[in-house]
């Protein structure tokens, strides 16, 4: 079961961003995406090298969102592709087997075509209302999760709008885990939060 802690430093305001990386590494979270869209390449470099260093040793893996470049640079797990990015075919074509290639998508089609291309697992969303993902129209709500993961055999991560209270709905309707931002950065305690969602998820195993 998996939590992936998506980055938005924009959205912390005075607060730096990487202690932020360093506690959920600390805390426990599956996996981090690097996604800070506005930064040019050499920021970026510096923030996911400054990432995969902190994750190096624990059982943590970094990912980079869109730039498989920097991805490859910097030695991360993998690279999260978006809509408008490199499609996963040819990704997956030149880089190494154990190189993670995650796909955001937001329909049963694009998730089944994620899979046949090679993904390695599938952030599907918004699954609940969310400010941020407006541009993707109504939220697909928890039936159509439901029908999405029970097509698709790669892990498959439940994004927008997510809550402590709305992990078990989401892994009882199929999903392998949660990603999210505000989850993560709108808390008192990143680890304590973390502890609430890996309850959670536990729970909704059973």
């Amino acid at each position: 079961m998996w939590l992936c802690y998506i980055t938005d430093r924009l959205a912390l305001g005075a607060k730096p961003l990487l202690p932020l990386i360093q506690e959920a590494v600390r805390a426990g979270v599956d996996l981090i995406q690097i996604r800070e869209k506005d930064l040019t390449t050499r920021p970026l470099v510096e923030l996911a090298q400054a990432a995969v260093d902190c994750a190096r040793g624990s059982e943590a893996r970094v990912v980079v969102n869109d730039r498989l470049d920097v991805a490859l640079a910097v030695g991360a797990a993998g690279v999260h592709l978006g809509t408008q990015s490199l499609p996963a075919q040819p990704v997956r074509r030149c880089v190494p087997d154990d190189f993670l290639v995650g796909v955001s998508c937001h329909s049963l089609a694009e998730a089944l075509a994620a899979e046949s291309a090679g993904a390695d697992y599938i952030v599907l969303g918004p699954v609940f209302a969310t400010p941020s993902k407006l541009r993707y129209g109504p939220p697909l709500g928890l039936r159509n999760l439901q029908k999405v993961a029970a097509r698709v055999k790669i892990p498959l991560l439940a994004l927008g709008g997510i809550t402590v209270k709305r992990v078990k709905p989401c892994l009882r309707a199929g999903a392998s885990g949660i990603a999210g931002i505000s989850v993560f950065q709108d808390c008192e305690s990143l680890p304590a939060r973390v502890r609430q969602l890996r309850a959670e998820l536990e729970g909704g195993r059973r």
